[in-house]
């Protein structure tokens, strides 16, 4: 038996009127999902404790199997465990987002944050405006790293835990009084703006009708985390397929293998394919007992507050992987079970995260149950079954 966790990041909403009132799960053409919805558990599952902050960190956690209370230490942490980012006991790690401020108001207190993801900026583009920070705000206590599309790592020496807000909460807000209490992240923030605005690669990008990437956002602070192993925990070979560094940090935190898809980018044009066929790899070619695999799409459409787009994402999640996946597995005779959920919720209307629990469907090919019509959040609600520890789903997944 093979076990796959397949994570449509904050796939999860609400209605919408625009959408005939469907969320846009249910509005979405999911033929696989609800295919397999009518042979498979539905449910709801709550991901995020009570009195912590919905965050993929938190959720996924709880997703994999991590009960958050127990080994939530920060976001970045884990993002520096993915790309390598070498922390020692006293360090503090931060998420150095490049995000896009607006440029027309003197004062940088007054200005507004416009994107979070600066219109998805690429890898290499990123890294070439992280470096020309790293020149001048690098020293021995504070070090730059660079991640994955606009989502780096700062690496605080000796430093503190302190209250910062995810620029993804503010969008369309001035940033005044978001911005850290600290004073040197404060004026590292202001100082990297002054860096970047007039940068060329900005100019081009908004010749080409791209938000610049014009400042540095901390937020993400915590110490460097110790999750005990996927494998001595589980019994299983596990493997992550994910383009988000928080995802691939959470595997390198747990023992498990990491695969890099090319092309993948967290984006809503990744490579889809190239991660239902790095499951199949892993599943049937490599001896692997699970996979998780993450898809960020959903979740960027909902903060960038484009149902038309989310709707798409989830699309793409449903023909492009699952579909395919569950048709090269029955191919091959595999046995396999199957959970597909969201992290938490991403609503269109709210462009962050909620912690609403999201609807889960669990499905298992060498059995046939009676399920649900189409799977979405108001058909798996009418199921009445519930996991209120979101940790414990994946026990559930494992009994075979």
């Amino acid at each position: 038996m093979k076990y796959i966790v397949v994570l449509g990041d904050g796939m999860a909403d609400e209605p919408i009127a625009e959408l005939s009132g469907k969320t846009p799960l249910a509005y979405a053409k999911t033929e696989t999902m609800d295919r397999l919805a009518k042979k498979a558990e539905l449910g709801m599952v709550h991901t995020v404790p009570e009195g912590m902050a919905p965050g993929s960190d938190t959720a996924n956690l709880s997703v994999i199997g991590y009960d958050p209370k127990k080994y939530y230490s920060g976001r970045s942490p884990l993002e520096a465990l993915s790309i390598g980012v070498p922390m020692k006991e006293t360090d503090i790690a931060l998420r150095c987002n490049i995000v896009t401020i607006s440029e027309d108001e003197d004062v940088f207190e007054e200005k507004t944050i416009i994107d979070h993801s600066s219109s998805e900026i690429s890898t290499e583009d990123c890294a070439v405006l992280l470096d020309a920070v790293r020149k001048e705000l690098q020293n021995t206590t504070y070090l730059f790293y660079t991640g994955t599309s606009y989502r780096h790592c700062m690496i605080w020496e000796n430093g503190t835990v302190v209250p910062l807000t995810p620029p993804h909460d503010v969008l369309g807000q001035k940033i005044g009084q978001y911005l850290p209490e600290d004073e040197m992240l404060r004026s590292m923030m202001k100082r990297s703006y002054e860096i970047l605005v007039n940068h060329p690669l900005n100019i081009e990008r908004k010749k080409q009708g791209l938000n610049p990437a014009n400042c540095c956002w901390f937020w993400g602070a915590g110490t460097k985390p110790l999750l005990t192993s996927f494998e001595e925990k589980t019994g299983k070979k596990g493997t992550m397929i994910s383009a988000v560094d928080l995802l691939k940090g959470i595997a390198v935190g747990a023992g498990m293998k990491v695969v890099k898809v090319e092309g993948a980018n967290g984006g809503l044009h990744t490579n889809y394919e190239g991660k239902m066929q790095a499951a199949v790899k892993a599943l049937c070619e490599d001896g692997d007992d699970f996979v998780y695999i993450h898809v960020e799409a959903p979740d960027e459409m909902g903060h960038q507050g484009s149902m038309e787009r989310k709707v798409q994402a989830i699309e793409y999640l449903d023909s492009r992987v699952i579909g395919p996946l569950c048709e090269e597995l029955d191919k091959r005779g595999t046995d396999y079970r199957m959970l597909i959920l969201p992290d938490h919720p991403t609503p269109i209307r709210v462009r962050t995260h909620t912690s609403d629990s999201v609807p889960y469907l669990l499905f298992d090919s060498t059995k046939e149950v009676s399920g649900s019509t189409e799977y979405n959040e108001e058909t798996a609600a009418q199921t009445g079954r519930a996991f209120e520890e979101g940790y414990k789903l994946i026990d559930h997944l494992f009994e075979a």
